[in-house]
């Protein structure tokens, strides 16, 4: 096919965001007999992006990373857009819908570390970075001595801090690594069910105005049925707790043979108390399935633990 850009693709510009991008690039003119270069992706800045020294909580939550895409997308300059499934708020704007997903890559944390290769064998007070209150509370669950500071920045920044000793041990996650061409940098990965993923950790959502017929049919070709079913689940777990930057909450589903299994996590913020929900149907209950396991963790939880806000902790 000639020249032309038929489709545009709008993407946050770090290079795990553009290593996304480009996969749905390539799944996009595979399905549809176009050329690369007939789709563009177009590479916007978003305020997450910019504001590095506090957590997202602090400067307005998940939001941040998605608003200016979500308004690009709205305004016509893009067809679609390329997500870390678990950055999309809980709510998306009105006039915005997720499309389709990826398939999913691995959903585990990965620890990076110098000196140590678990968590558990980490020295007594050492200095753990994260960003994600998730990943700080699940931390502090299994070693409350640990010092847990705020570490932002791209998966090479954060690598580089762990790997140059001027912090003893972060986490990320393992998809990122892996779509980087970075996994033989992870030090161990964590075990699923000890520390449970973020929503939608290892997917990859394509949203597109909910009007567009044209955007809609041309991502279906690409979507994997599979990990949107998962995420469905996931995300309605997230909205029936409301899940904010301020409240550590983690939810996984799979499939298991037929049926859907979702299992699901909040903690105080500082890890002294974890709370579990698990729920099993079918695949195509999904939502359901999600918003039921999310109010069932809800009415179990002690007043204090969730905090108003939006966009869950990662």
């Amino acid at each position: 096919m000639g020249s032309g850009v038929l489709f545009t693709l709008g993407a946050r510009g770090s290079p795990l965001a553009l290593a996304q991008a480009r996969e749905a690039r390539r799944l996009l003119a595979l399905a549809h007999g176009w050329d690369e270069q007939n789709v563009a992706i177009r590479v916007i800045r978003t305020s997450g992006d910019l504001i590095r020294d506090r957590p997202l909580a602090e400067a307005g939550g998940k939001g941040l990373f998605t608003k200016e895409i979500d308004a690009a997308l709205l305004a016509g300059q893009i067809d679609a857009a390329v997500h870390s499934a678990k950055d999309l708020p809980t709510r998306l704007p009105e006039g915005v819908a997720i499309a389709g997903c990826l398939e999913r890559e691995d959903a585990r944390d990965a620890l990076i570390s110098s000196i140590a290769d678990s968590i558990l064998s980490l020295p007594h007070g050492a200095r753990l970075g994260a960003a994600s209150l998730r990943r700080r509370a699940q931390a502090r669950r299994l070693r409350p001595d640990l010092r847990v500071e705020l570490l932002r920045g791209n998966v090479e920044t954060r690598l580089g801090k762990a790997e140059s000793g001027a912090i003893d041990a972060t986490l990320l996650a393992l998809a990122g690594l892996k779509r980087l061409g970075l996994a033989h940098r992870a030090t161990a990965v964590l075990d699923i069910e000890t520390f449970l993923p973020a929503v939608g950790q290892g997917a990859v959502a394509l949203t597109a105005r909910s009007a567009d017929a044209r955007s809609l049919a041309a991502l279906a070709a690409i979507g994997h049925a599979d990990t949107f079913v998962a995420l469905s689940a996931e995300r309605a777990f997230l909205a029936e707790l409301e899940g904010s930057c301020r409240t550590p909450i983690a939810g996984y589903a799979r499939l298991a043979g037929a049926a859907l299994v979702l299992t699901g996590q909040a903690l105080r913020e500082d890890g002294s108390e974890g709370f579990d929900v698990r729920v099993s149907g079918a695949p195509a209950d999904a939502a359901r399935l999600g918003a039921e396991a999310g109010r069932d963790l809800r009415r179990r939880l002690p007043p204090g633990v969730l905090a108003a806000g939006e966009g869950p902790a990662r």
